[in-house]
C-alpha cells in the first residue's frame, strides 16, 4: 500500500493549512525526506456542510467523492478530512473508498482515552452537533461529554463564521469567551471541534488554550502514526 496521505480538504483554506502545519510540527524529522509524504486536494468549493443538514441547502457528498476519487488516483493510501462536519459524510466516504480513511473523532476522543480524560465540553458547529459522531466516538472510550447551550451554541457558531469571513481575531475571542463558559460547567477540557477554532485561539494566545482538545492536532498525529505503521510494514 501507498504510503502517501491524501488530504481531502478546502473546508477552509486555513484550517488546511494549519492541518499540514500540524503534521509536519509532529513528524520527527531532521531533513526533508523524513517528512510526510503528503497529496492535498483543497477546493472551498465545495457546498457548505452546516448549510445542508439544517437549511436542507445542496449536499456536499458528491464534491467529497469526487475529491476523494481525486486523491485515490493520484495514488493515497490513507484519507485525512480536516473538516470536522464533513464527517457527517464518513460512511458514505468510507463505503466509496478503496483506502482507509481517518476519522478526526475517533482520533480525538483516542487521544483523550489516553490522557486518562474523563468528561469534556464540545465547541463544534451545529452540524456536527446534529451529526452526534463525537458523542457516539467519545461514548467507546467512556468520557462523559457536555455540549453548549443553545444561547452559548448560537455564540460558538457566530466566533466559527467570523473566522471564516477573515475577522480571525475578532471571531477568536468571542470563541474564547464560548470556552471559558463551557470550563465553567465543570468539564476537564474543552474539545475544539471545529477546526477553524484551534487556530483562531492561537492568533490571541488564549489563556485556556492548554485545556483544550484540538481535534486537527489529533487527526494530524493519527496520520503521522498511520504512516509509521506503514513504515514498519514494509521494514519487517
Amino acid at each position: 500500500m501507498s504510503s502517501l496521505i491524501g488530504i481531502l480538504g478546502g473546508m477552509g483554506p486555513l484550517a488546511t493549512v494549519d492541518f499540514v502545519t500540524k503534521i509536519i510540527h509532529q513528524t520527527p524529522a531532521s531533513r526533508d525526506q523524513d517528512h510526510l509524504p503528503l497529496l492535498v486536494h483543497s477546493v472551498p468549493q465545495i457546498p457548505d456542510r452546516t448549510a445542508c443538514l439544517l437549511e436542507n441547502k445542496e449536499s456536499p457528498l458528491e464534491a467529497l467523492l469526487k475529491g476523494l476519487n481525486t486523491l485515490i488516483s493520484g495514488g493515497a493510501g490513507c484519507i485525512a478530512i480536516p473538516c470536522n462536519t464533513a464527517h457527517y459524510w464518513y460512511e458514505p466516504l468510507a463505503q466509496a473508498s478503496s483506502v482507509p480513511i481517518l476519522h478526526i473523532a475517533r482520533a480525538c476522543a483516542a487521544a483523550l482515552a489516553g490522557e486518562k480524560v474523563g468528561s469534556v465540553g464540545l465547541l463544534a458547529t451545529d452540524g456536527t452537533l446534529k451529526a452526534g459522531f463525537y458523542a457516539r466516538e467519545l461514548a467507546e472510550f467512556g468520557i462523559a461529554l457536555t455540549t453548549p447551550r443553545p444561547e452559548l451554541q448560537r455564540r460558538v457558531m457566530e466566533g466559527i463564521y467570523l473566522v471564516k469571513s477573515g475577522a480571525v481575531k475578532q471571531g477568536a475571542q468571542m470563541l474564547d469567551g464560548c470556552m471559558a463558559d463551557m470550563l465553567q460547567q465543570g468539564v476537564e477540557r474543552v474539545i475544539l471541534g471545529c477546526t477553524e477554532i484551534p487556530f483562531a485561539l492561537d492568533s490571541i494566545g488564549s489563556a485556556h488554550a492548554h485545556l483544550g482538545m484540538d481535534a486537527t492536532r489529533a487527526l494530524a498525529a493519527a496520520c503521522v502514526q498511520w504512516h509509521r505503521q506503514q513504515q514498519m510494514a514494509v521494514a519487517a
